[in-house]
């Protein structure tokens, strides 16, 4: 596959290619080759998920003096949750280059948060391989740009949850309801769906490895909607 385009879009060109393609490469793809296969990414999500930590980790210890280990604790944490990372890899364009096994294909696999997530995780530390630190610091900083520009407060906001609870409330409406729509994949592999709804009008829909993660995603997603709309439910 040509990875010229993909390449312009993180501003990143590769030596070695193969790295870049196994950072693509999601493990239900390799199980379907031939001979088992070269790998997929989960080695390199897990070490993209450190260099990222620790970017992150530098960029708010320097942008923030004077804030406490638990206020950059929990910024961090935010910042580099499922729901941002496949924000980011969506803003990207990152979802096209994924290279799918057929089942993941037919359920828009390229278009799920935990796989967009874990593929962005592994391109960071598929850059790190291929060039260095420098290169992946580089590209996390740039990836993060805009979220770094937001205010301060807005940065804490992080509990989609919370916050569309308040948003509710203060509009004088019942909670959120989330409903379990979808749950597949293997025990140490799961994918979760859920929609939320608030006096049987959908809002939103996410999805996540955990219930967790997915009822966040959900919360988010409704926000957002809101935000589009001067009344949330007709």
């Amino acid at each position: 596959m040509d990875y010229s385009i993909l390449e312009k879009l993180i501003e990143y060109n590769f030596t070695d290619i193969k790295i870049l393609n196994l950072a693509l490469t999601h493990p239900s793809f390799q199980h379907e080759q031939t001979g088992g296969g070269s790998g997929d990414y989960q080695r390199l999500e897990f070490f993209g998920d450190a260099i990222l930590g620790m970017v992150l980790a530098e960029t708010l210890y320097f942008h923030y003096p004077s804030e406490n280990e638990g206020t950059l604790s929990k910024l961090r944490s935010q910042m580099a949750d499922q729901d941002t990372l496949a924000s980011l890899a969506r803003d990207l364009g990152i979802g096209p280059f994924i290279r799918l096994g057929r089942g993941e294909e037919q359920s828009s696999g390229s278009d799920k948060d935990s796989i967009l997530a874990d593929i962005l995780e592994s391109i960071i530390a598929a850059i790190y391989v291929d060039g260095g630190f420098e290169s992946a610091r580089s590209f996390v900083v740039r990836l993060f740009s805009e979220i770094m520009a937001k205010p301060e407060a807005e940065l804490q906001t992080g509990d989609a949850k919370s916050l569309l609870q308040e948003k509710l409330s203060s509009s004088k409406l019942p909670p959120p309801n989330y409903i379990l729509l979808e749950e597949s994949g293997p025990p140490h592999d799961k994918e979760f769906v859920f929609q939320v709804f608030v006096e049987e009008k959908l809002l939103g829909t996410g999805s996540g490895r955990s219930k967790k993660y997915a009822q966040q995603s959900a919360a988010s997603k409704a926000l957002h909607s809101l935000e589009k709309t001067s009344q949330p439910v007709e």
